[in-house]
């Protein structure tokens, strides 16, 4: 009893100490633009949701995919489409590019997720492989030249996204509504029943759930999370090309993912945001990025197996039992 006291005790406490951090991390970033280079930032603040909208599926279901690039990829090319050839509004760009995600996600989700482990990732990699096909062939996307020149327009008619500012705190607003879904979902019954089925899957069932459903629901979600990072990316950097739809991007998430800590909500970020300040900073030297990032996914691997985040977590979580 006295236990369980206390642990109820404690509960405002974390409740108000996240409360807190992340108000100062909000404030952080509201900040930063002033001190970094905003679109190194804005780059940063699109894959780090796309990463965790991929943390979504394998972090908390258990779900590997290969082929998320399709859903960034794409939504980046329906995006891109829509704001230069129709002459959409920015804001209805990036939901179309988000709702074409999530078809999408549902079309490959429907079709991979009755199977497992190695299988549902090379059915996944297989779909996003022939969609990447398509987008090299199809005459809207232009081929290897991709769409470009996509302009930023004004957001809702009124704010001029032009101005580096004005865009920036426009991709925070984005980043910070889908990292805000993403925790209310995995901290909602919906997300109980996905740890639960990620566990032991076999569980789930004979206590009833259509495992299946929940497994295809969060592929979807995680699918339109991903496509809201890619449209935003499109309007970013005003272009989508192939580059964004091929494997070589569903790699790039997963190793985000892994270097920051699968199933830590703060960990994709972290991976992400090391990722791409890694590619930046080195992309003017003569040693090769891919080289240097592989080297530090293996010390990562051989050494934080949890992550960067997760390892912190852990030894937080051991100096606080050993204080106890």
């Amino acid at each position: 009893m006295a236990v369980g006291t206390q642990y109820l005790a404690e509960q405002p406490k974390l409740r108000t100490s996240s409360m807190v951090i992340g108000a100062v991390v909000v404030a952080a970033l509201m900040a930063a633009p002033f001190f970094f280079y905003p679109v190194l930032l804005m780059s940063i603040l699109c894959f780090a949701l796309f990463a965790c909208a991929f943390n979504l599926l394998i972090g908390y279901v258990g779900l590997l995919s290969f082929g998320h690039a399709a859903f960034f990829g794409g939504a980046a090319y329906f995006t891109a489409h829509a704001a230069k050839v129709w002459g959409w509004e920015p804001l209805t760009s990036i939901l179309l590019g988000m709702a074409g995600a999530a078809a999408m996600g549902f079309v490959i989700g429907f079709l991979a997720i009755r199977r497992q482990g190695i299988y549902f990732a090379m059915i996944t990699l297989a779909l996003s492989q022939m969609f990447a096909f398509i987008c090299l062939q199809v005459p809207f996307t232009h081929g290897e030249d991709g769409i470009q020149g996509v302009p930023r327009g004004h957001l809702l008619g009124i704010i001029d996204l032009n101005q580096p500012l004005a865009m920036y705190y426009v991709t925070l607003a984005i980043f910070l509504f889908g990292f805000f879904a993403i925790w209310r979902i995995v901290h909602s019954p919906f997300g109980n029943i996905l740890k639960a089925i990620r566990e032991n899957e076999r569980r789930a069932i004979s206590l009833g759930y259509r495992v299946d459903r929940y497994k295809l629901g969060a592929f979807v979600m995680s699918a339109a999370l991903a496509g809201l990072a890619g449209g935003t990316k499109a309007i970013v950097f005003q272009f989508a090309t192939l580059t964004d739809v091929q494997w070589q991007m569903s790699g790039e998430v997963i190793l985000m993912t892994l270097l920051g800590g699968i199933g830590t909500l703060i960990g994709p970020i972290v991976g992400a945001g090391f990722v791409i300040a890694l590619q930046n900073y080195l992309a003017a030297s003569d040693f090769p990025v891919t080289v240097l990032i592989g080297i530090i996914f293996v010390v990562c691997v051989l050494l934080f197996r949890r992550g960067i985040v997760g390892e912190i977590m852990e030894l937080t979580k051991r100096k606080s039992k050993q204080s106890a």
